[in-house]
């Protein structure tokens, strides 16, 4: 194993826990352990800080502090929403979703789909860019709900979130979007973007893991996945104060949300012009669309990304093949088989996700070893520096 720093670039993934959000968190795993919902000065103490948290988050997502619901994460808060507009527009039995969204979505629609819910999936080009036209033809008078991520996790493609949602709404249904990857990567404002629910996640954004939340636009009166008097009704349980406390302080940190996109944005097009450069041949999956700055998927012709992956991982640098919630079979991603590509092309496919801890000198390193990575699994000698690596048979 090469010993020098490690290199992380799996940050749609998770994010590493920032100290900041830690140190949030540490007084409610110790010495402010009341329970927020007790009447004792203790729990009206920790009321008041699960308060300022609310508004924090809020402020985040652009949204007021009561339209914001305290969740386990992202997975539930994609389920409470799905199954929530389906209880508020009884006599609908129709959902619309895409092809390439996150599991939590798909499955939960597949599960729906075996009670009798009609679910139409939405196709992607070749880019992993979706057809607004291809929305108004699915639409129709039952449809209750149109679930859209707002920032693909695997290509960083984005959807055209604000236009989809007038459209829904337009016929007569709610709109959805899970921003889980889009959070703290690019300004969101729920309230302006015109959709109904939303729903994120902290450990994105250098929060801890465990926790989400779910925003609902004013006057929806939403039904819990959960019953129970907390959150107003409408999430049951003992609200998570610690790992809230430390989604809080991870949203607080996030105070230049551009200065930071353009600084991921810099790595990313220097790693992405650095392997074109040797490796002509590779793809970059969704290059020509919008994507959020930080994201780039390559395909690496026909080779193993397994393989791929480990050598990697021996440098000590660490990438992913695909979504963490799809990861440890053999089935090629969803998203990229939807993007129209072959199973082989699919799986020589790696997905290099750029976080605030990375720095140029990462993209420098990650340079300097892929090209001896690559010739060694295609079986060919070493080349010059600055010779780009032929791909024909």
């Amino acid at each position: 194993m090469n010993m020098t720093r490690s290199i992380y670039l799996d940050n749609n993934a998770t994010t590493a826990l920032a100290p900041a959000a830690l140190d949030a968190m540490l007084p409610y795993l110790s010495t402010e352990y009341a329970n927020p919902s007790s009447a004792s000065e203790a729990g009206v103490s920790v009321k008041k800080a699960l308060g300022e948290a609310r508004v924090a988050v809020a402020k985040l997502l652009g949204s007021s502090p009561a339209e914001l619901i305290f969740t386990s994460g992202a997975t539930e808060s994609n389920h409470t929403a799905i199954l929530g507009a389906l209880s508020l527009t009884k006599g609908k039995r129709h959902l619309i979703t895409s092809q390439v969204e996150h599991p939590s979505v798909l499955l939960m629609c597949q599960h729906l789909e075996r009670l009798g819910i009609e679910v139409s999936y939405l196709p992607v080009d070749e880019e992993g860019r979706l057809d607004l036209e291809d929305l108004r033809i699915a639409l129709r008078p039952d449809t209750a709900l149109v679930s859209l991520m707002w920032a693909n996790n695997e290509t960083g493609v984005l959807f055209p979130v604000v236009e989809a949602a007038a459209m829904a709404h337009d016929a007569g249904a709610f709109f959805h979007t899970d921003a889980t990857q889009v959070l703290g990567k690019l300004s969101v404002n729920a309230a302006a973007s015109g959709v109904d629910f939303l729903s994120c996640s902290a450990h994105k954004i250098h929060g801890p893991k465990g926790v989400g939340a779910l925003f609902v636009r004013k006057g929806i009166a939403l039904p819990p996945l959960f019953h129970g008097h907390q959150e107003r009704g409408r999430r049951g349980g003992t609200e998570n104060v610690p790992a809230i406390a430390g989604f809080a302080a991870a949203a607080r940190l996030l105070t230049n949300i551009e200065h930071e996109a353009h600084y991921l944005r810099e790595l990313r097009d220097h790693f992405e012009q650095g392997l074109l450069a040797f490796m002509p041949c590779a793809r970059i999956h969704g290059q020509e669309a919008e994507r959020l700055p930080n994201t780039s998927n390559v395909g690496f012709i026909a080779l193993d990304g397994e393989e791929l992956l480990y050598r990697l991982e021996q440098e000590g640098i660490t990438a992913a093949a695909g979504a963490a919630c799809a990861a440890g079979g053999q089935e090629p991603s969803h998203v990229l088989t939807a993007m129209g590509f072959s199973k082989t092309a699919v799986l020589s496919s790696l997905r290099f996700s750029f976080g605030r801890q990375n720095r140029s000198e990462d993209v420098e390193r990650l340079l300097r070893v892929l090209p001896g990575i690559l010739l060694g699994m295609m079986d060919m000698p070493p080349v010059k520096a600055g010779v780009p690596i032929s791909c024909a048979p």
